[in-house]
């Protein structure tokens, strides 16, 4: 397996590179915006394509590359379901598998630091966002941060990871890199509490000043653009209404572009074809399935909530496929609009 921990001084930040090999698809977790660059170019060095980009949580100390990532490598960008963040790719629910070629993470949710944090956890390792720091936990006082919260995420889903499973947190700012649960079980000032409500009393009592950069990353991180209006300007693209009349048309093919346990749990649209986001580009050129498909039907893209679409119809048409269109809003507006739904 590629491993890369990568680290921003500024706001003493890690950011995570896992690959299964060389040439294979590529994630990132809690990418910072000033070292898009650095992780470009580390990608080309390792012949990795960046499928995947996933912050752990809404960051209050520095602004995401998730954006910047997106717009670079056209890659999916996820976080947890909770998230304010105006527009991501993909929204992750706990229990989820998080899944690249070669590599799987289980998704768990940890609330406590802020409502919409995750961690996610490989076989012999743990990525704790601010949930889980290394001789600390991440602070409870602000994005609807909560203690009592935090406290059973930490005791009661993280702590009972095996001992040795590695964790590796967002932050540090006293130069550690990596710990372990059962050395942070030990250790860690802040787990050494008889109870919940001595933990609470513990969190609530830090006064801790905000970060400095809180009032610009917070604004700035819930609103990570949206490529649908650039597609819909075009014209490439019909609102999930309009997109009721495509239903059953023979002259019109719907593909979803959502993975296996998206369309599970959500559903589907009676009939749609299933070729997943990231095969997109192999099937749209010429030879592949969707552009043959595309000299005989219209293809109408969807995915969760438009993004994935608007990036696929954007490579259709610079593909040649000039009748390709996406829905706007994705599965979540056609719900929104009362269209069929099928299990």
């Amino acid at each position: 397996m590629i491993f890369r921990q990568l680290f921003d001084s500024t706001s003493s930040t890690y950011s995570y590179l896992i690959a299964s090999r060389r040439g294979a698809e590529a994630l990132i977790i809690d990418p910072v915006l000033e070292k898009v660059d650095r992780y470009i170019k580390l990608l080309n060095e390792l012949d990795l394509r960046l499928v995947k980009a996933v912050d752990t949580h809404l960051h209050a100390d520095h602004i995401t590359g998730l954006a910047e990532l997106r717009d670079r490598t056209h890659c999916i960008t996820a976080m947890g379901e909770q998230t304010k963040a105006d527009v991501v790719s993909m929204r992750l629910a706990d229990g989820d598998r998080l899944t690249i070629e070669g590599v799987g993470l289980d998704v768990i949710y940890t609330p406590g630091h802020t409502d919409d944090s995750y961690s996610f956890a490989m076989e012999d390792r743990v990525f704790t966002g601010d949930t889980l720091l290394i001789r600390g936990t991440g602070r409870t006082d602000f994005q609807n941060g909560d203690p009592r919260q935090q406290y059973d995420s930490i005791f009661n889903r993280l702590l009972r990871l095996h001992d040795d499973t590695m964790v590796f947190p967002a932050h540090d700012y006293k130069g550690d890199t990596v710990s372990t649960i059962g050395e942070e079980r030990r250790n860690n000032p802040r787990l050494q509490v008889p109870s919940v409500e001595a933990y609470v009393e513990l969190m609530n009592n830090l006064n801790l000043p905000n970060p400095k950069m809180m009032d610009v990353a917070v604004p700035a991180n819930m609103h990570i653009g949206l490529h649908q209006e650039e597609v819909a300007q075009k014209g490439w693209s019909v609102s999930a209404s309009a997109a009721l009349g495509l239903l059953g048309r023979p002259d019109v093919a719907l593909v979803d572009l959502r993975e296996k346990t998206e369309r599970e749990r959500h559903g589907t649209i009676p009939g749609a074809l299933h070729i997943p986001y990231t095969a997109i580009d192999d099937n749209v050129r010429p030879g592949g399935v969707l552009h043959q498909l595309g000299a005989m039907q219209k293809l109408a893209f969807f995915c969760a909530f438009g993004e994935r679409s608007a990036m696929a119809v954007t490579s259709a048409r610079d593909a040649g496929i000039a009748s390709a269109i996406h829905i706007e809003g994705g599965i979540d507006a056609w719900k929104k609009a009362g269209g069929p739904i099928e299990r």
